[in-house]
């Protein structure tokens, strides 16, 4: 039986389509003409180069083969030769091409079959293409949408002009969603996917609940209240910090809300999530002790070279500010983005005093001093003898007690001192075969020249070879457990930007860089910017 739609048909198909899928009108059309010219094809021969043309507004279909002229015709189907071109057409050359009008033609099953899944591909695509382009700018943003299915955990999500997955992981813990469920998530990403969803959303991402917090919160939505940070344990606790730039409005209390009801509901829309407003500080220790809330701080210490910081709690507090199998510290060190060590009162005594003993003896014993001296040292903050033989004379002597010829016999023994060790260290760098020429190389110490001998790392070449990885070290997972290997360097305290370094002057001193490649890039492309000023071709 053939199957045959007159002309109108044709374009009342197209329309219906394009308002269906939400696509434009000639992408369907074009899919319609690619697909009758299929069909064609399989009655033509499928090397048969047919072209099919829809009017747009009459629907008159129209069938043609197009032949290429060419000098030597290897292909009948779709060549031609110049002679035979010029008998249609006097003004033919090679190259050109030659249209040929062919009756139209009747379907059958299968040619009907074949051009409509030509037509459902194409009509897929430029749906996929067109729900890429349309949420590719709104990542970040918050949509609502209806449960379309649920696979394997993964739920599909219609959100009308599209659709978008949740992932297992990025659902709420315990969170149990059905068929025809309204849903509110966040988008995290868009991209393209040759198959299967391209918009994926998440429930558990932390910038949801920043996000929720600006539709609840109209301060942040107006930015009088800034959400600077936000840390999340999906479905069990969160902690958000905010700032004001407005003196007169609070921001704690603006997302807290009359009686708690902005905050309420994001915690009903989160699933029960408990939610800790803690007030942005510039100031790092008072932003560390906020976000420790609700546990009370005693004392801070910072590290700012390593971004840690040492809090000291009262000894009833510590269970309170570690939290629940460490979720508070965890939270407040991602909020944050400092390491946060946690102290009693007493461990922080025990240490101090176990730190000034250690001190007080390595002076006694490295400078020949009596207690009282060594104890001295220590309280006034010199944490080692080389920190003792750079400081300034004036600043030693200010010290109570000292005068001037103290201060000049401290710091003449600590440099007898290390200039022992240093030939001690030297003596040792020679017995094991390590060249001199290391010693130029800028970072790299006589101690560390020890640890390169031990290592096998004797001459530049040696050194130049080596990744950053084997200096410091690295980690790498073993049976599901992370083990930590050590570097030549361990204990040296060198960090991966210093050890970086060394290598590279070594690969300078070495031959195998130029001065050129050491440079930045942005320096770079500075200098080259100005040369090609100088000298413009």
């Amino acid at each position: 039986m053939a199957v045959s739609a007159n002309r109108l048909e044709l374009l009342q198909i197209a329309d219906a389509v394009a308002r269906e899928k939400s696509i434009d009108r000639t992408i369907v059309v074009t899919a319609m003409e690619d697909a009758i010219a299929k069909a064609a094809r399989s009655r033509y021969g499928a090397e048969t180069d047919v072209h099919a043309e829809i009017n747009p507004k009459t629907g008159e279909l129209r069938l043609a083969r197009h032949m290429l002229v060419v000098d030597n015709v290897e292909n009948p189907s779709n060549q031609i030769s110049v002679d035979d071109a010029k008998k249609r057409n006097p003004a033919a050359q090679v190259g050109d091409t030659i249209a040929d009008t062919l009756p139209p033609l009747e379907y059958g099953r299968i040619a009907a079959q074949s051009a409509k899944q030509v037509i459902v591909q194409k009509v897929r695509e430029a749906e996929r293409d067109r729900q890429y382009q349309e949420y590719k700018d709104r990542i970040g943003d918050i949509v609502n949408g209806i449960v379309k299915r649920v696979e394997y955990g993964n739920v599909v999500v219609d959100l009308g002009r599209g659709e978008a997955i949740i992932r297992r992981d990025e659902m709420l813990p315990r969170e149990t969603l059905r068929n025809g469920d309204r849903v509110r998530a966040f988008i995290y990403d868009v991209r393209r996917e040759p198959r299967g969803p391209q918009i994926f959303l998440s429930r558990t991402h932390p910038q949801f609940m920043a996000k929720l917090f600006a539709q609840e919160v109209p301060e942040i939505y107006d930015g009088i209240v800034e959400v600077k940070a936000v840390a999340r344990d999906p479905g069990s606790r969160a902690k958000i910090a905010v700032i004001s730039r407005d003196s007169s409005v609070d921001p704690v209390g603006a997302c807290v809300g009359m009686r708690g009801s902005r905050v309420q509901a994001v915690v009903n829309e989160l699933q029960g999530e408990k939610i800790d407003i803690i007030p942005w500080s510039p100031d790092i220790a008072t932003f560390v002790v906020n976000a420790l809330a609700p546990a009370e701080v005693a004392k801070v210490v910072l590290d700012e070279d390593r971004e840690r910081i040492e809090v000291v709690v009262p000894d009833a507090q510590l269970s309170l500010a570690i939290g629940r199998r460490g979720q508070n510290v965890r939270l407040a060190s991602q909020l944050t983005g400092w390491d946060i060590d946690i102290l009693t009162e007493q461990e922080e005594s025990e240490r101090r005093q176990a730190e000034f003993q250690a001190r007080t003896k390595m002076f006694m014993e490295a400078l020949d001093l009596d207690e009282v001296v060594g104890q001295l040292l220590a309280s006034e903050g010199f944490g080692s003898v080389e920190e003792l033989a750079m400081v300034d004379e004036k600043e030693l002597a200010g010290i109570e007690g000292f005068d001037e010829d103290t201060a000049r016999e401290l710091q003449a023994r600590a440099q007898e001192y290390l200039a022992k060790i240093e030939g001690e260290l030297d003596a040792k760098r020679t017995e094991l075969g390590v060249e001199d020429a290391l010693k130029d190389i800028p970072g790299v110490t006589t101690a560390m020249l020890i640890k390169f001998g031990e290592n096998g790392v004797k001459t530049v070449e040696d050194l130049a070879g080596c990744a950053t990885d084997d200096l410091i070290g690295w980690t790498e997972r073993k049976d599901g457990e992370s083990k930590r290997e050590p570097g030549i360097l361990e204990g040296h305290d060198v960090s991966r930007e210093e050890a970086e370094a060394i290598i590279m002057q070594a690969r300078l001193k070495a031959g195998w860089i130029t001065e050129a490649d050491l440079a930045p890039p942005a320096a770079a492309e500075g200098e080259a910017a100005e040369a090609e000023e100088a000298h413009p071709a």
